[in-house]
């Protein structure tokens, strides 16, 4: 029981401190295509085209 308490409140220093360095680093989260910002991958992947064509057919239609 003693390794799964110190096992469980490392874990929860980890994300404590993980949450902390987003909550004052302001950055968002990114996946492996850049997140909702500018994609970085070499040749874009089959999520990101499909919302760049949402993105543009919302901006047709405006």
């Amino acid at each position: 029981m003693g390794y799964f308490l110190v096992t469980f409140l490392f874990m929860l220093i980890v994300v404590a401190v993980m949450a902390v360095g987003v909550v004052f680093g302001r950055n968002a989260i990114k996946g492996s295509c850049g997140g909702t910002g500018n994609c970085v991958c070499s040749e874009k992947c089959d999520k990101r085209k499909k919302f760049e064509a949402e993105q543009a057919q919302a901006l047709e239609q405006h």
